[in-house]
């Protein structure tokens, strides 16, 4: 396959074109913006016929964005390493529905398969003299744990989590601060955001990036994004493959990288229907889909704590891509959900189907029962047992937990205290 290099721009236009090795490296781009390809390919289900897997499927899909890396000829191994994880397309119920599950993966949240990715990407584009690389990273409960296990014990590498102190569930800060070895875990007293700002705050100081040898795990990279589209890929594909119509796609979204990547996959001429984001008290999302004009906010905290955004960064990139038309009339749609609404899909699905469900698919789920189409894809993003203080007193039993979890559960955990403040961050990046 002959392709020409792809380029990589910053969604603020102020930095220079750049490589996608170079992008991978950085995470943020020195303006301050996020890094989008210059151009996206256009392809048809026909593109893929003989490939089964997530891996094969991925490696066909991301080879124009990979053209003149360095990790252009490894991008087979790439995908092979990092996104072997089962990805089961099931029913909903006795409904015409499906659920893609995205929660197999060692830490049980959909993250995992975009941070396995960012890891071995990274570490492939690490010269064996370069100095330690820290991996900074703000999570709201998923994001930290994800990277941590994709990173724990790489030469060359260190990962300094940020989260928010008593807005995690139990079991996402144990996960979070288990690790231990070259993971190292700070609890912040302040919300997601303003662990988020303050990761950007040190990586777009170029020159401090650059002393501390940082670069970003966060939905902010290239590195994220790209893996996420290949399962919304592997999805549509499956899906055509099954003779059925493109579903309405409704994706629990925080910080929106992960509903992109389904944005991007249907741009791209994959069998995806309308997008749909699924939010919940936090309606920044909502509202501006609603009309209003785009306002990022302090996060409010609720059940759904992995999706507690304010300010989603990736809204930078997807009006960046929609810059040419108008973002509301582009079959995209948003809705949020109260926790009493949460509460009550928990208990009605479970009534229902015996199937336990988290938080934040709960909020798709409530959003789908809104919906006219006949033919809805949920998503859902975390196993129920993350969040077992929540989802077992509203189901009445107790939620077996997956084994990899399980094991790490029964580690020892640590995570020290960081004040609200860029200095202090600094300091401890020293």
């Amino acid at each position: 396959m002959n392709l020409n290099p792809m380029r990589y721009l910053s969604t603020r236009g102020q930095a220079p074109i750049t490589t996608l090795d170079a992008a991978l490296a950085a995470g943020l781009a020195p303006d301050g913006g996020l890094y989008v390809p210059e151009t996206l390919p256009h392809f048809t289900t026909g593109d893929f016929d003989g490939l089964d897997t997530l891996p094969e499927i991925a490696a066909r899909l991301l080879a124009p964005f990979f053209a003149g890396s360095r990790l252009q000829s490894q991008l087979p191994d790439i995908c092979s390493e990092a996104l072997d994880l089962p990805i089961p397309i099931v029913p909903l119920g006795d409904s015409d529905d499906l659920v893609l599950e995205l929660f197999h993966g060692p830490t049980a949240a959909f993250k995992d398969f975009a941070a396995r990715f960012l890891a071995a990407c990274l570490a492939r584009l690490r010269a064996p003299d370069e100095p330690l690389r820290t991996v900074l990273v703000a999570t709201s409960g998923d994001t930290g744990g994800a990277v941590a296990a994709a990173f724990h014990r790489r030469p060359g590498f260190r990962v300094v989590i940020l989260y928010p102190d008593g807005r995690v569930s139990a079991r996402q800060a144990h996960q979070l601060a288990a690790f231990g070895d070259n993971i190292i875990t700070y609890k912040v007293d302040g919300s997601f955001d303003d662990c988020q700002r303050l990761v950007k705050s040190v990586l777009g100081d170029v020159e401090l990036a650059r002393s501390l040898n940082l670069t970003s795990a966060n939905s902010i990279s290239l590195g994220r994004l790209l893996p996420q589209m290949a399962y919304y890929a592997y999805t549509a594909i499956q899906i055509q493959r099954r003779g059925q119509a493109a579903p309405t796609v409704i994706i629990p979204s925080g910080n929106l990288g992960n509903a992109l990547a389904a944005i991007v996959v249907r741009d791209m001429g994959l069998h995806l229907g309308d997008i749909v984001l699924a939010t919940n008290a936090n309606q920044t999302l909502s509202d501006y889909f609603a009309g209003a004009d785009y306002q990022g906010r302090p996060s409010i905290a609720t059940l759904a704590n992995a999706m507690d955004v304010g300010d989603p960064s990736n809204f930078e990139r997807l009006r960046w891509w929609f810059k040419d038309c108008d973002l509301r009339h582009s079959n995209i749609e948003a809705h949020w959900v109260d926790d009493a609404t949460i509460e009550q899909q928990i208990k009605v699905w479970h009534s229902r189907t015996g199937t336990a469900f988290c938080p934040h698919t709960a909020c798709a789920l409530a959003v789908r029962e809104r919906l006219p189409t006949n033919n809805a894809l949920i998503v859902a993003t975390a196993h129920p047992a993350k969040f077992n203080e929540i989802v077992e007193p509203m189901i009445g039993r107790e939620i077996a937990v997956p084994p990899a979890l399980a094991q790490l559960l029964a580690q020892p955990a640590h995570a020290q205290t960081l004040t609200n403040d860029r200095g202090a961050l600094i300091a401890a990046l020293r």
